[in-house]
């Protein structure tokens, strides 16, 4: 797809979230917004999931690691046709398929139930190693939140997919600086994300999480990659597209009220199309 075309897409994946976070008055702004642009991109231009082999085995899958960014996942999958607008306003209802944190028992194209954060890229390398031994060509994808490679499992894998060598396999972190507690670097620094990636024996690049055009070509180099993984470190900005959202480990897990999504809308370019 065109920038343009994936630019527009993300400002309405953007106020999907928004939607579906104020209609339940629960959920996680901050992370969802910061990796929209990496979704979008994800897919609208990488991945070949479609409605028709959401189902099936042989298409490519993404294990949202960052469960709590569940609005994020949920808006790609409504505009990807595989959930209906309705479906939104339901997030976090009881007896909803939209629970806070993704199950893959209830919406085809959710891959893998997350939330306990870390767990999610083991499951990826998982999968990596499936495609392999079924000779399935298919790529596997995870995206991850800086706070959570705080996390000794997230390592412990990353070791096992270099050491195994699943260059089939691209790990995304979403590097927006912040967690629910402040700042990544002041509750356990993790950073530079990038030379332990490459420590661990994967290949990595960093790039500006918000420029369609970066992330589109670090997808492009990750499926030329041989013998190796891929980690693509995405710095990004918590809260992305809205103004008083952005930077702010306030709106890591908070809904805003109806002047606050009126406003958020605004940001984004006018009213939600529904």
């Amino acid at each position: 797809m065109k920038k343009e075309e994936l630019q527009q897409l993300a400002r309405q994946v953007r106020k999907d979230v928004l939607w579906e976070i104020f209609s339940a008055q629960s959920g996680h702004p901050g992370g969802s917004l910061s990796a929209a642009d990496l979704g979008t991109v994800l897919f609208f231009d990488e991945m070949d999931i479609t409605k028709e082999n959401a189902q099936g085995q042989k298409r490519d899958r993404l294990v949202f690691s960052k469960g709590h960014a569940a609005p994020l996942l949920y808006a790609l999958l409504c505009e990807k046709g595989l959930l209906e607008k309705d479906d939104l306003t339901t997030f976090r209802r009881i007896n909803t398929r939209l629970q806070g944190h993704p199950n893959m028992n209830y919406i085809d194209g959710v891959d893998m139930s997350t939330g306990s954060l870390g767990q999610g890229i083991s499951a990826a390398v998982g999968m990596a190693l499936a495609n392999r031994l079924d000779g399935n060509t298919h790529r596997i994808y995870a995206l991850l939140g800086d706070g959570e490679c705080q996390e000794g499992e997230v390592w412990e894998a990353l070791m096992s997919a270099a050491h195994y060598q699943f260059d089939n396999l691209c790990v995304i972190i979403d590097h927006n600086g912040l967690q629910i507690d402040g700042k990544v670097d002041d509750v356990m620094k993790v950073d530079s994300l990038y030379d332990k990636a490459i420590a661990f024996g994967c290949h990595a690049l960093q790039i500006n999480g918000h420029d369609m055009d970066a992330i589109k070509t670090a997808f492009a180099q990750a499926r030329q990659i041989q013998g190796k993984p891929t980690v693509i470190i995405a710095d990004t900005i918590k809260g992305k597209g809205v103004s008083f959202m952005e930077n702010e480990a306030g709106w890591h897990g908070k809904a805003p009220n109806a002047t606050q999504f009126e406003q958020a809308i605004k940001d984004l370019g006018g009213d939600a199309q529904w």
